[in-house]
């Protein structure tokens, strides 16, 4: 049998809210975004010199960047994401942890260090009040971030953490690479 397409997301997210959203939907949760997902991070990766010992896929959906990742070549890959678990584990064969952004904030990160992260599509989805806060928990274990997003937002600003590096717009996909202070 044929898989019907994922509803477009901006109605449901107006309707449900995003937690709402991913809650209902997570199982099934595809990012209509992939391919171009995939291609900047293919490219972000081929760019180093040596993959990362250790990276976090922050609010890893159905683990997109994992799967490029790993295509990359890159092993040590953890996802984590509240709500979308079962569709990271039907497509990568892996356990996500569960940390939301306010188990983040919380601290449940300070004893495991990454060498990177990596979210996409998600951090825009922070509520604006903790994203200082998920921001500098970031950099305590941390010395790289790289963030996807559709837009301009979320905002990172000096005294978070992070200071831009680079970024890299395709097919109004950012790719934006920031490094701790």
């Amino acid at each position: 049998m044929k898989k019907l397409p994922p509803p477009a997301l901006r109605p449901l997210y107006d309707q449900l809210g995003a937690e709402g959203y991913y809650t209902a939907h997570g199982a099934a949760y595809r990012n209509p975004h992939e391919a171009i997902i995939a291609g900047l991070l293919t490219e972000a990766a081929q760019a180093r010199e040596t993959p990362p010992a250790s990276v976090l896929d922050l609010a890893c959906g159905s683990g997109e960047a994992t799967l490029a990742l790993r295509a990359a070549g890159w092993a040590r890959l953890t996802g984590c994401d509240p709500h979308t678990g079962a569709a990271y584990r039907e497509r990568t064969g892996c356990q996500a942890e569960t940390w939301s952004f306010a188990d983040i904030a919380g601290g449940v990160l300070t004893e495991r260090p990454f060498d990177l992260v990596v979210c996409s599509f998600a951090l825009h989805l922070c509520e604006i009040s903790r994203l200082p806060a998920v921001l500098s928990a970031l950099a305590q274990v941390s010395p790289e971030l790289w963030i996807l997003t559709p837009h301009k937002r979320p905002d990172i600003r000096p005294g978070h953490g992070w200071t831009l590096a680079s970024e890299t717009l395709r097919d109004r996909v950012r790719l934006r690479v920031y490094r701790g202070k």
